[in-house]
């Protein structure tokens, strides 16, 4: 059963509509997570509704009309698979295009139009039906012949699923559609492998045996010989030797009883029982966070001369129609058009470290918001599809919601509690590093600081939170190795609410998203403590990597959650950022995947090396 269909422009204004209300808000998420996040050429999008709204689980299609710039959208719940949705869609799209008048912004007339359409989608739908059906009978089984010894599988390789049944239509004019099975037409062949040799060896007591088969009287004989030594998966050999014991990894003990002391290594007094060198102070230098970087606008001429020379020539139009296309205009933008420059356009997001499923997609949507579009006058294909993508990156990787920690931080302490931010991500990216810097940005705007060592797992982790709060004369909270960094997170908060600390920089275990163990400790610490504020560490030179990284995360911290709406990342800071040249595709892959805003950039090793993500910049770089 289809419960909506609504025609609206890009615009947001809905020019027809049919259907009952739905529960949630499906139209609006995709809109917020699929179109404008340019992930039009998926085949579909799946939204739940949320716990209150009782649990629905719809399934949007959509088509558009480039040309006009409309979309049509239809859902319906996801329990009953309807297969005909893109056929009605196309059906829908063609009709509605024909009567289509900017001028308007009502339709009704168009209802008895659908309902047309409707009726015809439906007879199309039950003509598939009693075809797939009529393949699926089997005819008369034939007698068994004495000399045969095979019998094949009359009826079609097809698999279908589901039984189609007819519903009538409701009072409100909204369609009744026929509930089928999967839309993906599976096809299981099944491959026969055994296939016979090439030539047979007769033997007295055996029979038959292949040609180069394992002979074992001719590994008797090399053995009689006196061969010394055969292969472990021979025939007939012996282990005669044990196999090695494996080494169990085993819990350190430093004494038979030892003390709670002997095993906590944070204590301040070395061993001679003296107090360690001061540590001097960090200098006191402006954070780059505060200063406005100032990007050139130059002509992008030269960019489009140079996807233009890229576009490889193709049999269908030469240089001539080309040129004569692009002075006309007026002329309908196809896939075949659109192909050779948006594969240029590709290879370039490769080269500067995109992931390659993440530019396929992206190539895939700028393709989907193209096509059918007309041309315009002295305009060419490829600064079109140049200026489609710039305008898709801009789109990806600006916030779409606001996240001012300062602003937060002050509405946190108006509320009488610390502002708490967890810095998590994998091993060796810097988490500690940078959780520095941002105390140190913080500091700058007069916001008072306090560090959390949770990452009660690396050996001198402790140490170096430590070494970070001596030089910015800020107070760390610690409670040693070995212990529980959720209770230790916990015990920060509260410490800094009694000493109105204002900001609570929580500090984490590096760990690998497969491991599950130091995941799900992790899970517990968000859960727990449930902080404003979760912020990804991840590496600029990563690339597929960062895809793999951001998906597990969010899954793991998803499955792993105790609360029916668990907390994912919210942010993410993008680390050795100086290192990579003009290869910044790792920050479009991480914004892609996750939906999170790059909040911070480290760009060096000192305190001030911590900036904001230029948009304009990388979108200009990824496309340079």
């Amino acid at each position: 059963m289809l419960d909506q269909l609504l025609i609206f422009t890009r615009g947001g204004l809905i020019l027809w509509e049919l259907g009952s209300s739905l529960k949630g808000s499906p139209i609006d998420a995709l809109i917020r997570s699929c179109l404008l996040e340019e992930r039009s050429a998926d085949a579909a999008f799946h939204y739940d509704a949320p716990g209150a709204a009782g649990g629905a689980a719809y399934t949007l299609k959509w088509v558009f009309d480039n040309d006009l710039g409309l979309v049509f959208v239809a859902v319906y719940q996801r329990i009953f698979h309807l297969l005909y949705v893109d056929d009605l869609l196309a059906a829908v799209r063609r009709e509605f295009s024909r009567i289509h008048d900017p001028s308007r912004t009502s339709y009704d007339d168009f209802n008895e139009t659908f309902r047309q359409l409707q009726k015809e989608a439906e007879a199309r739908a039950e003509e598939m039906r009693k075809s797939k059906q009529a393949a699926r009978v089997p005819t008369a089984p034939k007698k068994q012949t004495s000399g045969s010894g095979k019998q094949r599988n009359s009826g079609s390789s097809g698999n279908t699923s589901g039984s189609g049944k007819d519903e009538s239509d409701g009072d409100s004019g909204k369609g009744r559609w026929l509930a089928n099975g999967s839309s993906n037409g599976q096809g299981n062949e099944s491959k026969d492998n055994s296939r016979a040799p090439s030539g047979f060896l007769k033997g007295k007591e055996t029979g038959a045996r292949e040609v180069g088969a394992f002979d074992v009287n001719k590994l008797q004989k090399l053995r009689s010989k006196g061969g010394k030594k055969t292969d472990a998966g021979g025939v007939g050999s012996k282990a005669t030797k044990a196999e090695p014991k494996k080494n169990v990894k085993k819990n350190r003990v430093w004494d038979d009883s030892p003390s709670e002391s002997r095993l906590d290594f944070t204590n301040p007094v070395d061993e001679r029982g003296e107090e360690p060198l001061e540590v001097v102070e960090a200098d006191r230098g402006e954070s780059m966070m505060d200063k406005e970087e100032i990007v050139s606008s130059e002509s992008e001429s030269e960019e489009d001369e140079e996807v233009e020379n890229e576009k490889p020539c193709t049999k269908k139009k030469g240089w001539f129609s080309s040129m004569f296309q692009s002075i006309a205009g007026n002329a309908v933008l196809e896939k075949s058009d659109l192909k050779p420059a948006l594969k240029a356009l590709k290879d370039r997001l490769m080269t500067k470290n995109v992931a390659e499923e993440i530019a396929e997609k992206l190539c895939e949507s700028v393709a989907a918001s193209l096509e059918g579009k007309k041309l315009g006058s002295f305009t060419r294909v490829s600064s079109t599809v140049q200026t489609a993508m710039e305008e898709a990156l801009l789109r990806i990787l600006t916030p779409k919601r606001s996240i001012d920690i300062l602003r937060d931080v002050h509405v946190a302490k108006e509320h009488g509690r610390p502002y708490v931010v967890v810095f998590v991500g994998v091993n060796g990216v810097g988490k500690s590093t940078n959780l520095a810097k941002v105390a140190y940005w913080l500091l700058q705007h007069e916001v008072s600081v306090m560090l959390a060592a949770c990452d009660t797992f690396r050996s001198g982790a402790v140490e170096q939170l430590r070494t970070h709060a001596r030089r910015l004369q800020i107070p760390i909270f610690e409670k040693g190795y070995e212990k529980d960094p959720a209770i230790v997170a916990k015990e920060a908060i509260q410490e800094a609410k009694s000493n109105n600390s204002d900001v609570v920089l929580v500090d984490t275990a590096g760990r690998m998203q497969d491991n599950e163990p130091l995941m799900r400790a992790l899970s517990k610490l968000i859960n727990l403590n449930n902080p404003d504020l979760v912020l990804f560490v991840g590496e600029a030179l990563v690339g597929n990597d960062a895809v793999d990284q951001l998906t597990k995360f969010n899954q793991k911290l998803a499955d792993l959650s105790t609360i029916s709406n668990a907390r994912l990342i919210d942010g993410i800071l993008l680390t050795k950022f100086d290192t990579i040249d003009d290869k910044v595709g790792a920050a479009l892959s991480m914004v892609y995947v996750s939906g999170a805003p790059v909040m911070f950039v480290g760009c060096g090793q000192s305190y001030t090396d911590l900036k904001k993500l230029n948009v304009k910049s990388i979108v200009k770089t990824l496309l340079k």
